[in-house]
């Protein structure tokens, strides 16, 4: 997990450095609570340390302007963990250059059912409720369209990532046949 939070800051500082404006990476699902509890503790606490990274040193974030957002089901991180995670939230929340999601927990399902739970809650009409509707209402609405998926591991499948996002027409995904930790910025220079 550390070496996969080490290529992921390489990457991101390549997609930054090309213009890339939005970035997303899922750092825990909701599922990994089911895990044994020692290496979800383990995973808390390097989560716990990376967030509070991002807004202490927070090169990354103040070298490229970059507006940190966790996106997932937040009521279910430990207190500590979200003190840490709005504290970040709020430090770069000005930051106007690029925006970096972290999936943190997160589920594509999930992000689809807390969609319709914000439209219910806000009493809109069946009748007025529509793709577009549904879709401002997701973690990821007030992002730009997804455009490109990268999903490493050499596995096909999505992970419950995204699902949404990544159904609608021109999006490419990218299925890589390295573990995330292997991939690094010279792959992600060839997908871009």
């Amino acid at each position: 997990h550390e070496a996969g939070y080490m290529s992921m800051s390489k990457v991101l500082e390549l997609c930054y450095q090309a213009g890339v404006d939005t970035a997303t990476v899922f750092a825990f699902s909701i599922e990994n609570f089911k895990r044994r509890s020692l290496e979800v503790d383990n995973l808390m606490q390097l989560a716990r340390e990376r967030i509070r990274q991002l807004a202490d040193k927070g090169e990354l974030a103040e070298k490229y302007g970059i507006r940190v957002k966790v996106i997932g089901d937040l009521t279910l991180l430990p207190k500590d963990i979200y003190k840490e995670v709005k504290r970040t939230t709020d430090l770069t929340k000005n930051n106007t250059r690029a925006t970096l999601n972290i999936c943190f927990p997160y589920t594509g399902r999930e992000e689809i059912f807390h969609s319709v739970k914000e439209l219910i809650s806000e009493d809109v009409p069946i009748d007025s409720i529509n793709e577009i509707c549904l879709e401002k209402h997701l973690y990821t609405g007030d992002s730009p369209p997804l455009d490109l998926l990268v999903r490493t591991s050499g596995v096909s499948r999505l992970s419950d990532f995204m699902l949404w996002q990544a159904s609608n027409k021109g999006v490419v995904i990218e299925l890589i046949d390295r573990l995330w930790p292997e991939f690094g910025p010279l792959n992600m220079a060839w997908i871009l």
